[in-house]
Parts: structure tokens; C-alpha cells; sequence
């Protein structure tokens, strides 16, 4: 069963799912319909000048992220959390990246779902542990695509969407 609070067009619930950072975000836009089939509609990256202070690449992914939103009105938007990871300074990074897309979002007044990269991978792979090779292949295996997506950064974002999917609906076919 959906959570009452989804915005839902003709069957059809858009899903942007977002796999955060400040050098490179991924993204994936996933059309589920109420069959339970999930359909891949775009997905890549929104590459930052690595040379820009952090405040004008923050500002590179939030106009991404709004244009993304702009171009394909989703019901929902899925995000990456921060993981627990040894570097604490690229925690801090990747925190401002999330800000600046959960204020993207928030500004729509879009449904925000967070999901730990574990969650990700287990709700994908079946496997918390999951290479990023794998969720590629898990990705392309679940949309019956030819190739996974690349770079593996569009993957993830893919994969978030697709957790979403099967987070809150019926499973995919």
C-alpha cells in the first residue's frame, strides 16, 4: 500500500532518486505505475568545477537538482543519506551537497524519502555490501536495460529511485 501523502498522475507516481555530492550527483527519474512496472526516464550526473569555492558548487547542484524537478514534475524525491564513513570533512561536504538538494525539493513541496546506502543496496541487491558494480547490474537487471547506467554515479541515483519504488509500492514486474 502507498503512503496517502504521494502525489499520484493517472497511475503514474514520477520518483527522483538522488545519490548526493559535491563533485559529482547522481540522479535517475523513474516512472512506477500502479501495475507494479518502473520505467527508467533520465539519468546522469551534475558534474561541479572542481576549482569553484564550495559555496558556488553547492549552488551548481541545487540549480541541477531544481532543473531536473522543473523538467519532470516528480510526485516524490529519494535521497542518499549520509553515510558513517572515516573522513569527516567529506561527511561535512556531502552534507552540504544534501542540503542544497533537500532545499530544492523542499521548495517544491515535494515528498522527501531518505534511505542509508545500505538500505539502498539491500533493497536493490538484497545485499547491504553491494559493490557498485553490483547495483549497476541489479539496476540493469530490474529495468531491463542493455547496459547499466554509467557512470556509476547515475546508477546509484537509479538505485535510490528504484529502492524508493519498492519501499512504497507494489513490487516491480
Amino acid at each position: 500500500m502507498r503512503p496517502s501523502w504521494l502525489r499520484r498522475t493517472e497511475g503514474v507516481e514520477i520518483v527522483l532518486g538522488i545519490d548526493p555530492g559535491t563533485a559529482v550527483t547522481g540522479y535517475g527519474v523513474v516512472s512506477h505505475r500502479d501495475d507494479g512496472s518502473v520505467v527508467l526516464l533520465e539519468c546522469g550526473v551534475i558534474r561541479t568545477s572542481s576549482g569553484q569555492p564550495l559555496p558556488d558548487r553547492i549552488r551548481e547542484v541545487f540549480i541541477g537538482i531544481r532543473d531536473i524537478i522543473d523538467r519532470f514534475k516528480p510526485s516524490s524525491v529519494a535521497v542518499e543519506d549520509v553515510f558513517q564513513g572515516k573522513n569527516v570533512r567529506s561527511a561535512l561536504s556531502l552534507g552540504h551537497a544534501r542540503g542544497a538538494i533537500l532545499l530544492a525539493a523542499a521548495l517544491q513541496d515535494l515528498p522527501i524519502a531518505e534511505y542509508s546506502p545500505r538500505a539502498i543496496k539491500k533493497t536493490v541487491v538484497g545485499t547491504g555490501s553491494a559493490t557498485k558494480d553490483q547495483v549497476g547490474y541489479m539496476v540493469q537487471r530490474h529495468l531491463r536495460l542493455k547496459n547499466p547506467p554509467t557512470p556509476a554515479d547515475a546508477a546509484d541515483g537509479v538505485a535510490t529511485a528504484l529502492c524508493h519504488c519498492f519501499v512504497t509500492g507494489t513490487p516491480v514486474r
